[in-house]
């Protein structure tokens, strides 16, 4: 039941993350590269999952690497998504722009699932 639970504390992080505490800046430029509001939007998702990966207990090495390794994760996956609502000139009008939504949730979803197996494989105190 606490994998659940686990799982279900990242997905609720997913969604404040995401809808909730994004601002303009963060949501601006979304095709290019380096952007610091995407870098700053990363940073609000990896505060969270500490946040989760905290309560439930995991060790320092294990939630740095993480943390790290979420980061670059999400990083990439919404950077791609950008490029491609940009470079098909897609808006929430078509059908595209929402298969690319549905496309960068599941992956972020999938990375919770990575999250969650190393969560289980790791002592709490290491």
């Amino acid at each position: 039941m606490q994998e659940l639970l686990f799982l279900l504390a990242l997905q609720i992080k997913q969604l404040f993350a995401d809808f909730y505490l994004q601002n303009g800046f963060m949501l601006s430029a979304r095709s290019r590269y380096l952007h610091p509001g995407r870098a700053l939007h990363c940073l609000v998702h990896i505060l969270g999952t500490a946040l989760v990966l905290l309560v439930f207990g995991i060790g320092p090495s294990a939630l740095a690497l993480i943390l790290i390794g979420e980061f670059v994760v999400h990083y990439h996956i919404d950077w791609g998504k950008g490029r491609v609502l940009a470079e098909r000139n897609l808006t929430s009008a078509d059908a595209g722009y929402w298969h690319a939504i549905g496309v960068d949730q599941a992956l972020h979803q999938a990375s919770y699932i990575v999250i969650a197996a190393i969560w289980l494989l790791v002592p709490t105190a290491g």
